[in-house]
């Protein structure tokens, strides 16, 4: 209980911290924040959580991972362009896996073929928004990519309004308190998302960083909140199928 109060009171300062130092623009000092936090989150979720779900766990790992090697541009040196491309890619692709891992998660909890069937309309309508917004985001950076990185932001993109779809059908299907929380995670990761597109590639007003940062603290409290339910919906579930039993 002691280390889980520590571990949630330096999360809040770092949270602070962050946003502080993203305010007066040290963008290094707060990149090796931002690290810092999802390593200790993911050090929170190993030890709180007893029931861990392994493609959580496998976000979490390949998150931080890749806010890793976005600090490490900040402090290793990178004199030739290859370099630079080396980051990014790399970066790049291992946020869109660790998305891919959290809708393998929402999925395997879900009968997809069932919850295609109940609601075929929600699906087609979600598509068709999936798709114009992909292509409305990912064409503001048109004129600042070449074909390769415009190509990589459009796969980012599409699996962020993808994992989107999955939370929103996830919901519907369960309609539940971990369902709605996780609904709201991938919301504030989808804004942060966009958020941090604007500021990168049409304008890079401190605010839009400063928010950027902000829905992603958010989105992550929110994996927290949904991931305590892991335990807490199993004892229901034992509890149950006891009464069940003895009648």
């Amino acid at each position: 209980m002691v280390i889980k109060r520590v571990l949630s009171g330096i999360l809040i300062t770092l949270s602070v911290l962050l946003l502080v130092l993203q305010i007066y623009q040290y963008e290094v000092e707060a990149a090796g924040i931002k690290v810092l936090l999802l390593i200790l989150f993911t050090v929170l979720y190993c030890y709180k959580i007893d029931n861990k779900r392994v493609f959580f766990l496998a976000f979490l790992l390949t998150f931080s991972i890749a806010e890793i090697i976005n600090f490490s541009r900040y402090v290793l040196p990178t004199s030739s362009i290859n370099a630079i491309y080396y980051y990014y890619y790399g970066a790049n692709a291992l946020y869109i896996l660790a998305y891919l891992f959290l809708i393998v998660q929402m999925l395997q909890f879900m009968n997809v073929m069932e919850t295609i069937k109940k609601f075929p309309i929600h699906l087609v309508v979600m598509i068709a928004l999936d798709i114009f917004v992909v292509f409305i985001v990912t064409n503001t950076t048109l004129a600042r990519l070449t074909y390769a990185e415009y190509f990589l932001e459009f796969v980012y993109n599409a699996v962020v309004m993808v994992l989107l779809t999955v939370a929103l059908i996830n919901y519907f299907d369960k309609d539940d308190q971990k369902a709605i929380n996780l609904l709201i995670a991938c919301i504030f990761i989808m804004f942060s998302e966009v958020i941090q597109l604007t500021y990168f590639y049409v304008m890079e007003i401190t605010v839009l960083n400063v928010f950027g940062s902000l829905f992603l603290v958010i989105a992550f409290l929110f994996f927290y909140l949904q991931s305590r339910l892991n335990d807490q919906t199993l004892e229901e579930d034992r509890v149950y199928q006891d009464v069940i039993t003895k009648t």
